[in-house]
C-alpha cells in the first residue's frame, strides 16, 4: 500500500495531464469512473484520438464504454506476429506500474524508446504483461 502511494505522488504530475485531458473532455461526452482493477481514474468515452486508450500516470483516457474490449497487441498490428487479443484494461495497467515506477521520468524515456511504436519496450512490455500476466518492467526480457 505504501508504495503504491508513493508512486502515486512520484507521478502525480504526470496524472494531472491526464486529469487535464478528461476534464476537457467531460462536455463532449467523456466519463469518469474508478478502477481499482487498473490502479487508475478511467475516463470512458473520450472523444479525441483513434481508439483504444492512453495513460498519463493514474489516469486512463478510453475511447470505448469500458476497459474490458479486447485489442491486438502492437507487435500482432505490425504484423510481426501472430498474437491472441487482450484485455485494453491489462495493457493500459501495465503502463500505471511504468508510470509509478519511473514517475517524471517515463515520457521522455518512452519517447526515447520510439513513441506510440511496435519497437518501443514500453509497449512490447505492456502487451507482454497484458497476454500474461507478466513482465510489465520494460527492461525484462524473457
Amino acid at each position: 500500500m505504501l508504495a503504491w502511494m508513493l508512486g502515486g505522488v512520484w507521478t502525480l504530475p504526470n496524472s494531472l495531464i491526464g486529469l487535464a485531458g478528461g476534464l476537457l473532455a467531460l462536455p463532449w461526452g467523456a466519463r469518469p469512473s474508478i478502477s481499482a482493477r487498473d490502479g487508475a481514474l478511467v475516463f470512458l468515452h473520450y472523444p479525441w484520438g483513434p481508439g483504444g486508450a492512453i495513460t498519463f500516470g493514474n489516469v486512463i483516457l478510453a475511447t470505448g464504454q469500458d476497459l474490458d474490449r479486447p485489442c491486438l497487441s502492437y507487435a500482432h498490428r505490425a504484423g510481426w506476429c501472430q498474437q491472441p487479443s487482450m484485455r485494453l484494461g491489462d495493457h493500459e495497467r501495465a503502463h500505471v506500474l511504468q508510470y509509478m515506477v519511473l514517475g517524471v521520468l517515463f515520457l521522455p524515456l518512452y519517447l526515447l524508446c520510439g513513441g506510440v511504436s511496435a519497437g518501443n519496450r514500453f509497449e512490447q512490455a505492456a502487451d507482454r504483461y497484458a497476454l500474461t500476466g507478466r513482465g510489465w518492467w520494460p527492461w525484462l526480457r524473457e
